[in-house]
């Protein structure tokens, strides 16, 4: 099993979760965070005064699914986040160890 973090803009969420249902994902955490990378923000102008904006808001999306998806999950992130502009996004894919459904007890694969 696997983990895969995405870090993505906001306006992409839907198009990135419609992709992801579509191969089977259906469970998934998004979360609102502000970060920057290469990007390193910008400026904004607000009643006339010019601030720097340096965390940029962007989501966090993170999905368990099982090994044999890794390559069509990253797939289907990538092409339905990208718009080709700084500041698309990372994706990180991280081992999971162990999973267990609360309700049921299922575990791993099942619980996913």
């Amino acid at each position: 099993m696997k983990l895969i973090t995405a870090i993505i803009k906001p306006f992409k969420l839907e198009e990135v979760r419609d992709a992801l249902t579509s191969l089977g994902v259906h469970g998934m955490t998004v979360t609102e965070v502000k970060g920057y990378g290469r990007q390193k923000g910008h400026t904004e102008i607000y009643r006339g005064a010019e601030y720097a904006v340096s965390f940029l808001p962007k989501i966090k999306l993170e999905v368990a699914i099982e090994s044999a998806l890794v390559e069509k999950v990253i797939d289907a992130i990538t092409q339905s986040a990208r718009t080709g502009q700084i500041g698309d996004g990372k994706i990180f894919v991280q081992p999971v160890e162990n999973a267990l459904r609360i309700r049921t007890g299922e575990r791993d694969g099942e619980a996913l």
